[in-house]
């Protein structure tokens, strides 16, 4: 049987682009200015990077020719530029971005729509400088197709690790609120929760449906539309209960976390990572360095709710007490915390604040006294520790995922070169050069 013309000629376009593509991804070889192998050491001079098949197999010293490596090996040249691993965001929400429209979005706009709004904040993150994120609290369905979708080369993205819903208590942060009782009972998510029971069932229920992740809410959060405060609210055999069925099916929890009750419960529960933070005490810091746990400060989260208080109208009165006060009180707190020692992975709340902005976070965390380097350590290695991918991501070795960007001058001299990427590369493919 003879294929169609029409059907014939598509496939051989197809064949045709899927060899070159193979011919350009066999080898390259990057010549950078300055390359950082790994944040806990000094930048080299004038190094040669050669990626195949969209790992790192090898760095020398110098600028290589392409030649000598393989025959179509391709040149990117950026021996004027900062070279560096791709940064990591542990704390984003693809789905959407706060402001007046929120209710009427949620209720007018699709499941479709809701996927395709998050491939274009997804494709704005990566273009940024962000190869990889955690997403923790999206309609799950569409969240983990767009994981999926991005994991297959569908779609440009970083890589996501994705929680889905979030595994809440009833009536507190993370289950639905300020909408009519009919739409409440609507948009409950199976998530939600009573008793240590009920939470093993959700986390099972979770990672059942796809969760890399499982994120809790101990506490209230300030984006709750009521006026249940940000003290703790998930009770302590709940976390107990989400924490080991969550480990034991190999999942690590996250748990969002203000008052000082919440995040010591949390901790004490085992969890892996500490959201926002904003009143660590001291008993929290000694148990986060007794369990390894890390805090994810989302220092952009309070600034821009801060500024949303006190120049806008659509928060509620009980948001804008929240946000006004949580807010100022946190940048207080994430120094206590890193000056105790406190290990720190890189997160934004992107959601809360804009997509593609991420890297004001590394602004504002430098402005309340963390080094340069060890803000790009929070984002690159303890941001593949977190999501247990050290072995493939974190740095610039040999074997290494090509998760790669670039910019004009050293972050480590200034860290506002983080605000503006001029090369991304994600798994060995160039998805943004200038």
């Amino acid at each position: 049987m003879f294929l169609r013309k029409p059907l014939f000629m598509a496939i051989s376009i197809l064949v045709s682009s899927v060899v070159a593509q193979a011919a350009w991804a066999d080898t390259l070889v990057i010549h950078a200015g300055e390359l950082l192998v790994s944040a806990k050491q000094a930048p080299l001079k004038q190094q040669s990077l050669v990626i195949r098949d969209g790992k790192i197999i090898d760095r020398q010293a110098g600028f290589i020719n392409p030649d000598q490596v393989s025959d179509n090996a391709q040149l990117i040249d950026l021996s004027k530029r900062f070279v560096m691993a791709g940064l990591m965001d542990m704390h984003v929400h693809l789905q959407g971005e706060l402001g007046p429209n929120n209710d009427k979005e949620m209720v007018n706009q699709s499941a479709a729509d809701t996927l395709v709004k998050s491939a274009h904040f997804a494709k704005k993150t990566l273009y940024a400088g962000f190869t990889t994120v955690r997403d923790l609290g999206s309609r799950a369905e569409q969240i983990y197709a767009l994981r999926d979708g991005i994991a297959r080369g569908w779609i440009e993205g970083p890589t996501i690790i994705a929680a889905g819903t979030s595994v809440a208590v009833t009536g507190g942060h993370g289950d639905v609120d300020g909408i009519a009782p009919d739409l409440m009972r609507l948009y409950t998510a199976e998530t939600v929760c009573d008793g240590p029971y009920d939470c093993r069932r959700a986390t099972r229920h979770a990672i059942k449906y796809g969760a890399d992740v499982i994120k809790i809410t101990s506490t209230g959060g300030v984006l709750s539309d009521t006026d249940t405060g940000t003290g703790q609210q998930m009770a302590d055999d709940e976390i107990k209960e989400v924490v080991e069925t969550a480990h034991a099916l190999g999942r690590k929890v996250a748990s969002h976390a203000h008052a000082a009750t919440g995040i010591n419960a949390a901790l004490r529960a085992g969890v892996d990572s500490i959201e926002h933070g904003s009143y660590a005490d001291k008993e929290s810091i000694k148990l986060f360095k007794k369990s390894g746990a890390y805090l994810v400060p989302t220092l952009m989260a309070g600034d821009t709710v801060v500024q949303m208080a006190k120049t806008t109208d659509f928060m509620s009165d009980a948001i804008r007490a929240k946000a006004i006060r949580v807010g100022s009180d946190m940048i207080e707190n994430f120094q206590r915390s890193y000056k105790a020692g406190v290990k720190i992975a890189y997160g934004t709340d992107s959601g809360v604040s804009k997509h593609g902005n991420n890297a004001r976070e590394a602004q504002l965390m430098h402005d309340a006294g963390m080094s340069a380097q060890d803000i790009l350590i929070s984002a690159t290695i303890h941001g593949a520790d977190l999501i247990g991918k050290s072995t493939s991501l974190g740095t610039l070795e040999a074997g290494k995922i090509a998760d790669i960007i670039a910019m004009d001058a050293s972050p480590l001299a200034d860290i506002n070169q983080l605000l503006d990427i001029n090369f991304v590369m994600k798994s060995g493919k160039v998805v943004k050069q200038k």
